[in-house]
């Protein structure tokens, strides 16, 4: 199963991205945290290192993800509403978590900062 280890060397891949305490940020903007459950009737959250929430473009690419593979992405009350999917560490591998990470710190890294790390891209491609 990938952990916050694995999480953290796809993260350092990625131009001014960092880890801050159970989340992953861009210029102080997370893209990518631990999940923390509200839990009723507690006070508090439960974080759930097995399940990471990730950012995405919008609400019909989480709709998208969590249709294609109810057992990897999910979502609950919390998060209704809002650009991100709960992924489900044990039945993601490596490759699809670098890509949803990579996706991910787009939405939220500045547009200068993804031009640049397109054109190296581009350049080694």
């Amino acid at each position: 199963m990938i952990d916050a280890d694995d999480i953290s060397r796809i993260v350092e891949t990625l131009p001014e991205a960092n880890r801050s305490g159970s989340s992953f940020e861009v210029n102080r903007r997370g893209f990518a945290w631990f999940y923390q459950e509200k839990v009723e009737g507690r006070r508090g959250r439960i974080e759930h290192p097995d399940v990471l929430a990730v950012r995405v473009a919008d609400l019909t690419e989480k709709e998208i993800l969590i249709a294609m593979d109810p057992e990897k992405f999910f979502t609950d009350a919390h998060y209704k509403g809002y650009p991100a999917v709960l992924v489900r560490l044990a039945t993601i591998d490596t490759d699809d978590l670098t890509d949803l990470l990579s996706n991910a710190w787009r939405t939220r890294a500045p547009r200068r900062l993804v031009a640049e790390f397109d054109a190296r891209a581009n350049a080694s491609a």
